[in-house]
């Protein structure tokens, strides 16, 4: 089976991104979403799906953000956004939230990136410049302590470079971690030494190729 190509449209939105990963979530699984555009995974999950959404900051259970008469600013989750609770929701200690983190009690976590290297390689918490701000948060923790890392980000930078790279050049968060990384164009699974292209959205696998320095197997198929 090859990677499928959708050229008819455009790159996703932030929407269909979201819902494209919450689809690929398993049914049943304890899944923490990092702070960013991962909480936006809430709002696309399926309740008879059975996933139980973790915050660090001490709650399982969590449902979507609220909104309207729902906002109830002492229940939010670690990005300080007003969510809502799900039947059954329970409430803990943040460091007992920590433990169940680095425990290996969660099955996925999705984290947001600046880079993804081909060995599954993380760096999410500092670019290196000298006037960025470090934001560490519990990523290193989650990324060492699920049992499967999905990162959502966007594949390009600014000035056209690639976040998905051989190696990353910015500070590191976890080693060899991250198992599948969702972009706007395209999601690739990452199985060392291989980084296999999954899907893509307005770009051709041959052209999304040429962009990166990274070798791409596609689905099936395996890097020369």
């Amino acid at each position: 089976m090859t990677a499928a190509e959708h050229l008819d449209r455009g790159p996703l939105d932030r929407a269909e991104l979201a819902a494209l990963v919450a689809r690929d979530l398993p049914d049943g699984a304890y899944v923490n979403l990092g702070i960013g555009l991962p909480t936006t995974v809430a709002k696309f999950l399926d309740p008879g799906a059975g996933i139980v959404l973790h915050t660090e900051n001490g709650m399982l259970g969590m449902g979507p953000e609220a909104d309207g008469d729902a906002v109830d600013l002492d229940l939010t989750n670690a990005g300080k956004i007003p969510v809502t609770e799900l039947p059954g929701a329970a409430y803990f200690h943040h460091a007992d939230s920590f433990a169940m983190m680095r425990g290996g009690h969660l099955d996925v976590c999705i984290l947001g990136a600046f880079q993804v290297a081909a060995d599954g390689g993380l760096a999410n918490w500092h670019t290196g410049a000298p006037d960025a701000i470090p934001a560490v948060g519990g990523a290193m923790d989650l990324a060492i302590g699920a049992k499967s890392v999905y990162v959502m980000m966007d594949l390009f930078a600014r000035d056209g470079s690639p976040k998905l790279v051989p190696t990353c050049t910015y500070p590191l968060t976890g080693r060899s971690c991250v198992s599948r990384v969702y972009t706007r164009h395209a999601v690739f699974h990452i199985d060392p030494p291989e980084v296999r292209l999954v899907e893509t959205f307005g770009i051709g696998a041959d052209d999304l190729a040429r962009r990166l320095d990274v070798p791409l197997a596609r689905e099936g198929e395996h890097c020369a």
